[in-house]
Parts: structure tokens; C-alpha cells; sequence
């Protein structure tokens, strides 16, 4: 789904360049929210977690959802 995170960070760039016209301090912002998303897409396929809660985030966030738990 790279596609998807970029049509996402697109969007985030667009929003921070109105916020912030000079761009050294968008770039910051963005790789600031780009390392919160790497953080929340781990978590989000960790599979100790509960699946549920998981694939809900997964959802609301616009994020590829977990693979299906695995039978024990």
C-alpha cells in the first residue's frame, strides 16, 4: 500500500506548507508525523495486541489492516 502513504504524506505536505511557509520547519513537522505513523503501523500488525482494537485504528487511520490472527 505505498501508494496510500504517499497519497497520505501528500496531503500532509500540502497542509504544513499552508501552516508553515518556510520549508524547513514543515519538513520537520513532516518527518515528526511520519515517524508517528511508522510507530502506530507497528504496533497496528503486532499481533500481541488485541486484533480487534488493531483493525479498528487500521481503519480509521486509512491503514492497510492486520493479517487475520493466526489459529493457536
Amino acid at each position: 500500500m505505498p501508494d496510500r502513504d504517499q497519497a497520505y504524506a501528500d496531503i500532509l505536505t500540502t497542509q504544513l506548507q499552508d501552516r508553515h511557509p518556510d520549508l524547513l520547519s514543515a519538513e520537520n513537522d513532516l518527518a515528526l508525523l511520519r515517524a508517528r505513523l511508522a510507530i502506530v503501523t507497528t504496533w497496528i500488525h503486532e499481533d500481541a495486541w488485541d486484533d480487534t482494537a488493531r483493525r479498528t485504528l487500521a481503519q480509521r487511520l486509512g491503514l492497510p489492516e492486520p493479517n487475520p490472527p493466526k489459529p493457536q
